[in-house]
């Protein structure tokens, strides 16, 4: 057995010729989709995600804008810079991208962007549509799930009954693709770095799910070859100077029956999620 790679680059392209289509109806309203990511200070890893949100904001059409704070701005600053954002018209969808200087980690950011702006889905009017048992992937749901989600159906991975493994119990990854799954139907279990029995775990697992940050934490043993355990492998870690997941791809490829490569997989899910979310922010906000 030699596990399928279920690379982002076909969901890509199905989902960016919908976005086109959209992105040229509003255009043709009046109005064209524009997105304004606020950077705080000068992120390496920052400036290079944001290029990525760039780049696919030019292939669908939409506009793109970039508010690049000083790391010194205060948390008045700021919030008053929020307040000028949420209410300039000519903007449809806000990201804060992480992460932000001390002064303003204790700010609730996920709140400080509107709701009907709020293309990271973040917010928590937005994020209760999960805890309502949504399974509306056209709302402005959190981007990792739902990238997440919208890979797993166009390889259609059966989700219903599936017994999942979620590794990692974060806000913007673990916590509400849990949430996400279930409301697909699935029977999920979301383990993190207090959980004793992960191996057990994921050897019983349909489906895992990894977003701990860790390279190569999952070697062989973590999988059972006669479960067929389809990976979905959410990390971004370095490794001799290159990009790596969470998962030993190398090591699991004759025990699992399909694994997201990294980078090529979530990673480009995220980022046209956000696009969608920013398409479906300007529709929602010409309707009123």
């Amino acid at each position: 057995m030699t596990a399928r790679i279920l690379a982002a680059a076909p969901v890509v392209e199905q989902i960016k010729k919908d976005l086109i289509q959209r992105c040229e109806s509003l255009k043709q309203q009046g109005h064209t989709p524009s997105m304004c990511v606020v950077l705080v200070g000068n992120n390496p890893a920052s400036m290079s995600y944001i290029r990525n949100k760039k780049k696919m904001c030019e292939e669908i059409g939409a506009q793109f804008r970039l508010e690049h704070l000083d790391e010194t701005i205060s948390a008045d600053e700021f919030l008053k810079k929020m307040e000028t954002l949420n209410n300039d018209p000519s903007i449809n969808g806000i990201i804060i991208q992480l992460p932000v200087s001390d002064e303003l980690k204790n700010l609730a950011l996920p709140n400080l962007v509107k709701p009907s702006k709020d293309i990271d889905g973040f917010h928590g009017m937005n994020t209760q549509n999960l805890y309502l048992g949504s399974t509306d992937l056209s709302l402005l749901l959190p981007c990792t799930p739902k990238g997440i989600v919208n890979l797993l159906k166009f390889y259609q991975v059966e989700l219903k009954g599936k017994n999942v493994v979620v590794v990692g119990r974060s806000l913007i990854v673990g916590k509400p693709l849990s949430m996400l799954l279930s409301n697909f139907d699935a029977t999920v279990t979301m383990a993190h770095s207090q959980t004793k029995n992960l191996r057990d775990l994921t050897r019983q697992a349909d489906i895992v799910i990894s977003a701990i940050g860790k390279a190569h934490f999952f070697d062989r043993s973590y999988f059972a070859p006669e479960k067929h355990t389809i990976v979905v492998d959410v990390g971004m870690n370095s490794l001799g100077g290159k990009l790596t997941g969470d998962v030993d791809q190398h090591d699991v490829m004759d025990v699992v029956r399909a694994i997201t490569p990294v980078p090529g997989g979530v990673g480009p899910m995220t980022v046209v999620s956000l696009i969608q979310n920013l398409i479906s922010a300007t529709e929602n906000q010409l309707k009123g």
